[in-house]
């Protein structure tokens, strides 16, 4: 993915956070970025032109890529409150969570928030770093409507398809438009 676009982009982003790279040093540093979609790494590296101050360094870009996954607050804000209630998470939200479960149990939310947020925050570097891309898979609680609920959301925000979404509520075929080829698509 070394374009002269980013090529320049990143030339130009480091300079603003207040150092130069040679030309050697930015173009091991799109190298080093090589594995994410061009959109999102110039994204990225806009905020960075915002938010960075000092030397600029592939960690900086790829905490700040928008690859769908969810801040840390948000991510604790889409967990679960009690065993009824569904909902559609990563697996990053998912593994932070059952760290954070047995606080929770414990009435400790403070805490259990804090485990949360460090444990989230670590996963998902890791997972940019991978380049794995998100994904999103539902976790039913016993509550029916919390399951429908959930999983209408998880549909209108586009994280789960609705074919998927069939799969578990089925009601939710009914409230397809008829352009969407529920049959074919939710065949495995």
């Amino acid at each position: 993915m070394r374009s002269p676009e980013l090529l320049k982009a990143v030339a130009v982003t480091a300079e603003l956070c207040g150092r130069t790279f040679t030309e050697a040093a930015a173009r091991v540093f799109v190298d080093d970025l090589g594995r994410y979609p061009l959109a999102q790494v110039l994204g990225a590296l806009k905020r960075c032109r915002d938010e960075v101050r000092g030397v600029l360094t592939p960690s900086d870009v790829v905490s700040r890529l928008a690859d769908g996954r969810p801040g840390p607050d948000e991510a604790w804000a889409r967990c679960p409150k009690s065993e009824d209630d569904s909902v559609v998470w990563t697996s990053e939200i998912a593994e932070a969570y059952g760290i954070a479960a047995p606080l929770l149990a414990a009435r400790e939310t403070t805490a259990a928030r804090f485990a949360f947020r460090e444990a989230y925050t670590r996963r998902v570097a890791l997972a940019r770093e991978a380049g794995t891309p998100v994904e999103w898979v539902p976790s039913l609680g016993f509550d029916p409507r919390s399951r429908e609920a959930a999983l209408r959301d998880a549909v209108g925000d586009g994280r789960l398809r609705l074919a998927d979404a069939v799969r578990y509520v089925p009601a939710l075929a009914f409230d397809a438009p008829a352009s969407v080829p529920l049959l074919a698509e939710a065949q495995p």
